[in-house]
């Protein structure tokens, strides 16, 4: 198991990938777009979490449910970013 700091390190890099591309530089919306970058991945982790309890019984730090198959469904599902 990796220790907790690179957790930490992994978990950031993932957010970033969450996170919508812009070139503004107005903080509040760099802001928005960070916090629902957390709120996308954290979603992403509980399902994942539960998708691994429901089919396995227990929990692996690596994921099952990807975070490229998430955004896809989310892309797919709201249409934004297509």
């Amino acid at each position: 198991m990796p220790s907790t700091e690179w957790e930490i390190e992994s978990g950031y890099k993932s957010i970033e990938r969450f996170m919508a591309a812009t070139t503004s530089k107005h903080f509040g919306l760099r802001f928005f777009y960070f916090a629902f970058a957390c709120l996308l991945y954290s979603i992403w982790r509980a399902v994942d979490l539960l998708v691994q309890v429901q089919l396995t019984g227990e929990y692996d730090h690596s994921p099952i449910v990807t975070a490229d198959n998430t955004l896809t469904l989310v892309k797919k599902e709201t249409g934004i970013g297509e």
